[in-house]
């Protein structure tokens, strides 16, 4: 299933966040959104996922999700979002309550997702009895037990310190190969879209605009952040945007 948007605007309050924006998901491929502070990346998502309604343009799909398909569009949050009196196993059988599966059918979804994201062993912990990342390989988990057509991932490794994010981002890459999942993948961190994204749609700074659709055909697998190739990709976005990340920057201190 491919997701677009097509020509979305949308303000607050008279603040023109997003401005004509257009993009198109393809299906198996994860597509980076990169941007300044305040850009509208985290808007676009949740006008992506149906959270929010844009004031002009549009979004739809296109193909059939798969028949094991029970949430076509599911969200990875950054802040986990698990229900602390719940174990693991619990917060992924909470996804799956209301959509008439049998017993047997919910836990084998539940022991595949946590077979996937090496998690098998911890499934009665509670979340305060895990690590930063396998809160977040729970929360990826509870996302995949659904068999969405498509991940929308905001910002899902930015509350993980630098070797925890490092580790995490090897198993995204890992769980796309085993599966090809289909995400829009927010991020305001460079080195995470060219490691993780097949296209990356730069952002400008408010009122966001797609300022260019980067393509990046190095297999996830073989991306090194000491790669020539992606060096090169990211020399190119870093241009793009480090002026106005430092003029939005220098706004959101000014604004408050």
């Amino acid at each position: 299933m491919d997701l677009m948007a097509q020509s979305i605007t949308h303000a607050y309050g008279g603040m023109v966040i997003l401005q004509d924006v257009s993009l198109h998901v393809e299906s198996g491929q994860i597509m980076a959104v990169l941007g300044p502070s305040g850009c509208g990346k985290s808007t676009l998502l949740r006008i992506l996922g149906g959270l929010e309604k844009p004031d002009s343009g549009g979004v739809f799909t296109t193909g059939v999700a798969e028949a094991a398909t029970l949430n076509p569009l599911t969200y990875v949050f950054q802040d986990f979002a698990l229900v602390p009196w719940l174990s693991v196993y619990g917060n992924i059988e909470l996804a799956l309550r209301h959509h008439g599966l049998s017993r047997a059918d919910r836990d084998a979804r539940i022991e595949g997702v946590l077979t996937r994201v090496n998690l098998r062993e911890f499934a009665k912990a509670l979340p305060k009895q895990l690590s930063g990342g396998m809160r977040q390989r729970a929360a990826i988990a509870r996302a995949l037990a659904v068999s969405p057509a498509i991940l929308l991932m905001d910002e899902p490794l930015s509350a993980l310190d630098a070797q925890t994010r490092a580790l995490l981002m090897e198993d995204l890459k890992a769980l796309w190969q085993q599966s090809g999942f289909s995400a829009v993948y927010v991020t305001h961190n460079l080195s995470e879209a060219v490691q993780l994204g097949h296209k990356i749609a730069v952002l400008s700074r408010r009122p966001g605009r797609l300022r260019e659709l980067v393509s990046i055909d190095m297999p996830l697998a073989a991306r090194r952040d000491d790669s020539p190739e992606l060096l090169a990709i990211r020399d190119h976005i870093w241009h793009l945007i480090r002026d106005e990340a430092a003029m939005a920057d220098r706004e959101m201190v000014q604004n408050g």
